[in-house]
């Protein structure tokens, strides 16, 4: 039998019993009656963890882009594949169907190849949310061009290193890119960057903003004119199993970012099997991921996971807050959303705003809730669960990362009972270990150490690349045999799972290892409290004690400072005990954060610790400002 969409608790117990017993039967039933294969496997799995090698389905021959466009023609070339919501809500909608889908990536796949680009050639994409990044996406898959996908936010200096690490031979970029009620000069960027970068040999530029930019004679092409000549029909390339599909950085806590591969047939049987059962995706559904492509999330869930399975999937180029705070809930009466997946931060974001901005708009559409990108909070889950899905919708707290390619912890929606900040269960598949200091795995419920996983995955990455040791270093040496997410988790009496946080992020205080993620859940209780983010720094006698950075609300910024200082350390205590009290709280109007929302808090440490000589770049946060303000109002007694 087939596990492919879990309807039952018991069906999911049955399937989850099956992909241990069983791994390489489970997935190859669900590879075989799923999808479209030129080309059958020799042998589903190979694998040495020791070594950091895992191969799925060996020598299988298929295109992910046949399985996400092509085989939908028939049945349904006239349903919307891509739903593109702009940034500004008086410019109209684009509703994208299966058959201009097909067309519009074969053209863009012999553009790329009319410039020289073939199988296994880098292509840097450095766009904004427009139909054209999941053009440029699908025509690199189309013939066999490994992308890369750089976020349009990250610095010049930022994209260099990223083009420089994979030998990029083009870079796929934009004129600008509308961003809120700003512009951004994409193209001047991409110019900036590229002085660096000696392996780049075509530049091709969308047209946005319809700005004036210089194009660079040899080097640089509108877009558009190259699309109306190429031939709408492109013979898609017979890959590997195994041959890379993508290359993803995300950023190393030491170092340069690293370069995720990932390849291409266990990728997408796992992200396509994670989006049925976590959306519990229906036909006729119309689902939203608020992320951008230029994370993991945007290529899993934004683009192949959901066009694997013919979903309609939105795609959105505007922000949260832009023309004011009830953007979301507006797309989502206008397209009558059915599933929605956001993140954390820009859940509390909108938690800070009044409830008007959520009230003025019809959500009954809604049926799945999702979040991703970090654990979310108590309060922002009941905030989300209260006036966002009425008590009625699911919330799916979504636990993976760019490493793992697809969604490992979180609840399948009407299947397994939900908890307020816990990811519940691991997914069909997914063999989850707690480990302690010694490396020994801690058996049995009630248990708290470092999450691992003891058994490979279709969809984890292969490799860094072109730092095969690095990899192994990175994720398979701290607990030899299993992969270290690098996270700490707890498991509850029933077997449910809570990530706590960054293993960099437990601070020992006095002997006691604290994570962050539950000292911050018991800040973010108080009232007048909007986001908070703690980090540890040398104290004589404690060895570390805690500082906290804290967000306020606009009812708290009137407030005695020095009260609430003490109402936050008594909500602490009251949480989880005096051990875990702060020694030291500061105010401050915002925390660095990558433009994927993740807080930085290396920089928050060094700042803490009084050891600002060397920040690292942080022109690639979303915020860099608040680095300089947060610093000059640092607490040093």
């Amino acid at each position: 039998m087939s596990w492919y969409k879990i309807d039952s608790l018991e069906e999911y117990f049955k399937a989850y019993r099956e992909s241990v017993d069983q791994p390489e039967k489970f997935w190859e039933d669900i590879a075989e009656e799923n999808f479209v294969w030129r080309k059958k496997w020799d042998k589903v799995l190979e694998y040495d963890l020791h070594e950091a090698q895992v191969k799925w389905f060996l020598n299988a021959k298929l295109n992910i882009t046949e399985n996400c466009i092509d085989r939908h023609l028939a049945e349904r070339g006239e349903k919307t594949a891509i739903l593109w919501e702009p940034n500004d809500p008086n410019e109209a909608a684009k509703q994208i169907t299966y058959k201009e889908l097909y067309h519009q990536v074969n053209r863009f796949a012999n553009v790329l190849k009319s410039k020289g680009i073939g199988k296994g050639d880098r292509v840097c994409i450095y766009l904004p949310m427009i139909p054209e990044l999941a053009y440029a996406v699908l025509a690199c898959a189309r013939i066999g061009a490994i992308h890369s996908v750089v976020f349009a936010g990250f610095s010049a200096t930022a994209l260099a290193t990223r083009i420089n690490d994979s030998e990029c031979k083009m870079v796929i970029t934009s004129d600008g890119a509308f961003r809120g009620g700003k512009t951004i000069d994409l193209k001047g960027i991409v110019d900036e960057a590229l002085e660096q970068c000696s392996c780049v040999e075509n530049v091709l530029v969308a047209k946005r903003i319809n700005s004036d930019i210089e194009l660079k004679e040899n080097r640089d092409h509108w877009l558009q004119p190259l699309l109306d000549e190429a031939a709408d029909s492109c013979e898609a390339e017979t890959m590997d199993a195994e041959d890379p599909l993508f290359i993803l950085y995300t950023s190393g806590s030491t170092g340069k970012p690293k370069g995720m591969l990932h390849t291409t047939a266990g990728y997408m049987v796992y992200s396509s099997f994670t989006f049925k059962n976590i959306f519990q995706y229906q036909e006729e559904d119309i689902y939203w991921c608020t992320a951008d492509i230029g994370w993991i999330t945007g290529h899993s869930y934004i683009i192949y996971g959901p066009l694997a399975n013919g979903a309609t999937t939105v795609m959105f180029e505007g922000v949260p807050s832009y023309p004011d705070f009830g953007r979301f809930w507006e797309v989502v009466q206008k397209h009558k959303i059915h599933q929605f997946y956001t993140a954390p931060t820009a859940i509390r974001a909108l938690a800070k705003e009044n409830l008007d901005f959520v009230e003025n708009y019809d959500l009954s559409s809604l049926k799945v809730l999702g979040t991703v990108g970090e654990p979310i909070n108590e309060e922002a889950w009941h905030w989300y669960n209260d006036h966002v899905g009425k008590k009625k919708n699911p919330i799916v707290d979504t636990w993976w990362q760019t490493e793992t390619g697809g969604i490992m912890i979180s609840p399948i929606p009407y299947v397994t009972p939900t908890k307020p900040t816990y990811a519940t269960l691991p997914l069909p598949g997914i063999q989850p270990g707690l480990m302690d200091e010694t490396g020994k795995e801690i058996i049995g419920n009630q248990a708290e150490g470092r999450l691992c996983i003891k058994f490979p995955w279709p969809s984890m990455a292969r490799t860094i690349w072109g730092d095969h040791q690095r990899y192994k270093e990175t994720y398979f040496t701290a607990f030899p045999g299993n992969y270290f997410t690098g996270d700490g988790a707890l498991r509850d009496e029933v077997g449910y799972y809570r990530i706590t946080g960054r293993v960099d992020d437990v601070i020992i205080v006095s002997g006691h290892n604290l994570g962050t993620a539950p000292i911050e859940d018991a800040i973010n209780e108080h009232p007048a409290v909007a986001e908070s983010a703690i980090v540890g720094f040398p104290h004589d006698i404690k060895g570390n004690a805690l500082y906290g950075y804290v967000i306020l609300k606009e009812t708290g910024e009137g407030r005695d400072r020095d009260n609430l200082r003490k109402e936050i350390n008594q909500e602490i205590s009251d949480k989880i005990g005096p051990i875990a009290k702060l020694n030291k709280i500061q105010f401050v109007p915002g925390l660095p954060k990558t433009r994927s929302g993740k807080i930085m808090r290396r920089i928050l440490r060094k700042i803490a610790s009084g050891d600002t000589s060397n920040l690292g770049d942080t022109s690639t946060l979303l915020n860099p400002e608040v680095v300089e303000h947060i610093m000059t109002h640092v607490i040093k007694d």
